[in-house]
C-alpha cells in the first residue's frame, strides 16, 4: 500500500523546483545547497529506512542544517518526495537500444525498472497515479514509449503495454522487496520458516487431502530452498507477458509483429 502520493503538493511549486524555473530572491546569503543535494540525502535517507522515516527534519540533519532552512529550498515533504522520484527516474532515462528490434527493447524497458524499483524499494511506497511530471519522468516515458513507436499500435495502445509491463514490473519487484522485509522482521530466512511450519503441516496430512498442491510444493521447496525464485519467476514471466503482447500487435496490425 502506498505510504506517499506524488502529486499532492503545491503543483506551481513542484514544476518549479523540477524544471528548475523558480527564480531565488536576488538579495540574501547565497544558497549553500542545491536542490539535487537535498534530493540525494531524502533518496539516501529513504534507501535506508524506508519513505515511512523520511521527513524533512532528518533530510535537514543528514545535510547538516537547521530544518526551517531547507524549508527555504523545498516548501514541504509533498514536494520533496516529487524530487526524490523524479531524480531517481534519472537512473533509468537513457534511451533504449533498438537494433534486436522492439520485443527485446521492451524486454530492456522491464529490466531497467525493475533494477530500479530493487534500488531503491521506496519507490514502491509512492503511489505516481497522479504523477509529478519533471523532466526525467517525462524524457524516461518518452524514451520507453519510442521502443513502441511505428509498430503498428495506436497512441493509446502504446501506452496501454507500457502501462502494462511497468504495472507487471512493479508487482514482481514488490514481492522480492516483501520476501525480504519478512526475512529482516522475522530473523528468518525462507528455508528455516519453511522448516518449522513442515512438520506442522505433516500433522494435518496435507499430503492425502492435497496431493498435487503437495507435490508441487514439495518439488519448489526442494530445488530454491523456499516458496520460489522470484528473480526467475519474474523472468518467465516477463517472457510470457512478451510472448502475449506480440500476439497482440500481430493482432492489431494484421498479423506482423511490428515494423521493426
Amino acid at each position: 500500500m502506498a505510504v506517499e502520493y506524488t502529486g499532492s503538493g503545491d503543483p506551481r511549486r513542484s514544476v518549479e523546483l523540477l524544471w528548475g524555473t523558480f527564480d531565488p530572491p536576488k538579495r540574501g546569503p547565497r544558497p549553500r545547497l542545491t536542490l539535487r543535494q537535498i534530493a540525494t540525502a531524502g533518496i539516501e535517507l529513504a534507501d535506508a529506512s524506508g519513505i515511512g522515516a523520511l521527513s524533512m527534519r532528518q533530510v535537514a540533519e543528514r545535510l547538516d542544517v537547521g530544518t526551517m532552512s531547507l524549508y527555504t529550498y523545498v516548501p514541504s515533504k509533498a514536494e520533496l518526495v516529487d524530487v526524490m522520484v523524479d531524480t531517481a527516474y534519472g537512473e533509468s532515462a537513457d534511451p533504449v537500444a533498438l537494433a534486436d528490434g522492439w520485443l527485446a527493447g521492451l524486454a530492456e524497458v522491464a529490466r531497467r525498472n525493475w533494477t530500479l524499483l530493487l534500488r531503491h524499494p521506496w519507490m514502491l511506497q509512492v503511489s505516481s497515479t497522479r504523477p509529478a511530471l519533471g523532466p526525467n519522468a517525462t524524457a524516461k516515458y518518452d524514451n520507453e514509449l519510442r521502443v513502441l513507436d511505428g509498430i503498428g499500435l495506436t497512441d493509446v495502445e502504446m501506452d496501454t503495454v507500457l502501462s502494462a509491463v511497468i504495472g507487471y514490473v512493479e508487482g514482481s519487484a514488490r514481492r522480492v522487496v516483501d520476501a525480504g522485509e519478512a526475512e529482516r522482521r522475522t530473523g528468518m530466512s525462507d528455508e528455516q520458516w519453511w522448516r518449522g511450519h513442515a512438520p506442522v503441516l505433516d500433522e494435518v496430512a496435507m499430503v492425502g487431502r492435497f496431493p498435487l498442491a503437495s507435490r508441487v510444493g514439495s518439488a519448489v521447496g526442494q530445488m530454491y530452498g523456499a516458496a520460489g525464485d522470484l528473480p526467475r519467476v519474474f523472468q518467465v514471466g516477463l517472457d510470457c507477458l512478451l510472448t502475449g503482447i506480440e500476439s497482440y500487435v500481430r493482432s492489431r496490425t494484421g498479423g506482423r509483429s511490428g515494423t521493426r
